[in-house]
């Protein structure tokens, strides 16, 4: 059986490239629109055009640049925005203008003073202006997650009505659990008429930790697009993370999804990122992070070492790590002693292993991790009579 196709929206470059510090210059975006295009991404949004004339620019220059994804460009629900956008847009081979605005009760009162039928009424104009630019528009109903699901379906059927290809339903809070996040997709897909005619999107914040949770409850239950981003990064406590979505479709057969992402790019596309934008990953990020395939405890190290499949569910290879990573420490064994000094050119007997791993506890109760450069300097200490080999 085939497997459905999840669509990967990337917007590092948008919604990512809004964290505080992260700005990046034209030459940098350029650069990392290439890799997303080489990467695999769907599509790639480049930008919010009429925020700023470099935004314009940058997003003019993008989509001139990439040869398969489609390039979005964000906009409110403003016929200048769109007209802005359109005209960045004009280079792209294939454009998509990606209009909304905010549904949910808190942002009709709050944020636009407004009412319900009003802002359906926005809705439908703004879709249709974007339409007579381009055919691919995708309409953002914002806060969803807090959006009560009738009026939700009112919302998305009148945005297909006015042409809109994709239905993007942001947990912009990163309030929603996964169960009720995939309950509002299911309650979209089964209430809403027309829903056929358009993909529904993911595009959920990690405020409580949740966002690639909820992007996967989205998918299984009946969303084929997911916004991401590289590394995770995005406003306040980031986005869905690209590579972790990418890799729990790819590592889980039986939900019958996967995305057209190259997997071993995705390291090093990670580490390019966080070079251009300054913003480290931390060591214990799942899939990309230093410490993802990275064994310390001895208990671990002896079972990978044996077999990798003991504690590693992927193969680092698939994600263009090189190899795992076998770290010494004060909780390291004999396995993992003997598997280092074997790389480094000494082959230990049961015996002269005991020896050498007395000395090593010493080094290691001062040390917080042992080099290669120790381990000779471990073995002489031990005063065994051992040849190095070659």
């Amino acid at each position: 059986m085939s497997k459905d196709i999840v669509q990967i929206f990337d917007t590092t470059l948008r919604d990512g490239e809004q964290v505080p510090g992260c700005k990046l210059d034209m030459e940098q975006k350029l650069v990392i629109a290439e890799r997303l295009d080489e990467l695999g991404v769907n599509i790639i949004e480049a930008g919010f055009p009429i925020s700023s004339p470099g935004d314009f620019k940058s997003v003019e220059a993008i989509a001139k640049l990439v040869k398969n994804a489609t390039v979005c460009g964000l906009t409110r629900a403003v016929r200048k925005d769109i007209e802005v956008a359109a005209e960045a847009l004009k280079y792209a081979i294939k454009p998509r203008i990606h209009t909304g605005i905010g549904t949910s009760d808190s942002h009709i009162k709050f944020k636009f003073n407004s009412n319900r039928d009003a802002i359906i009424e926005r809705a439908i104009a703004a879709v249709s202006y974007a339409k007579t630019f381009v055919e691919d528009v995708e309409f953002y109903a914002e806060d969803a997650g807090r959006t009560d699901n009738e009026f939700l379906a009112r919302v998305c059927e009148a945005a297909i009505k006015a042409g809109a290809t994709v239905l993007n339903i942001p947990d912009t809070t990163g309030y929603c659990l996964p169960e009720e996040y995939g309950a509002k997709m299911k309650y979209l897909k089964e209430n809403v008429k027309g829903i056929e005619k358009a993909i529904l999107s993911c595009h959920c914040h990690n405020d409580l930790g949740l966002a690639t949770a909820n992007s996967i409850s989205g998918v299984m239950n009946g969303a084929r697009q997911i916004e991401c981003t590289i590394n995770g990064i995005g406003e306040r406590a980031g986005n869905t993370s690209l590579e972790e979505v990418v890799m729990i479709l790819r590592q889980h057969p039986d939900l019958n999804l996967d995305t057209t992402i190259n997997s071993r790019l995705l390291y090093d596309t990670s580490l390019m990122v966080s070079s251009k934008m300054g913003m480290l990953v931390q060591p214990n990020k799942a899939i990309v992070g230093a410490n993802a395939f990275a064994h310390s405890s001895g208990i671990h190290q002896d079972g990978v070492i044996k077999n990798r499949e003991t504690y590693e569910i992927m193969d680092p290879a698939d994600v263009g790590v090189t190899e795992s990573s076998i770290v010494l420490t004060a909780r390291s064994g004999r396995a993992a002693l003997a598997y280092r000094a074997k790389n480094v050119g000494y082959e230990l007997t049961k015996l002269q292993l005991d020896e050498v791993y007395n000395e090593f506890l010493k080094f290691a109760d001062r040390k917080k991790e042992i080099l290669d450069i120790d381990i000779h300097e471990i073995v002489e200490a031990s005063n065994i009579n051992l040849q190095r080999v070659s």
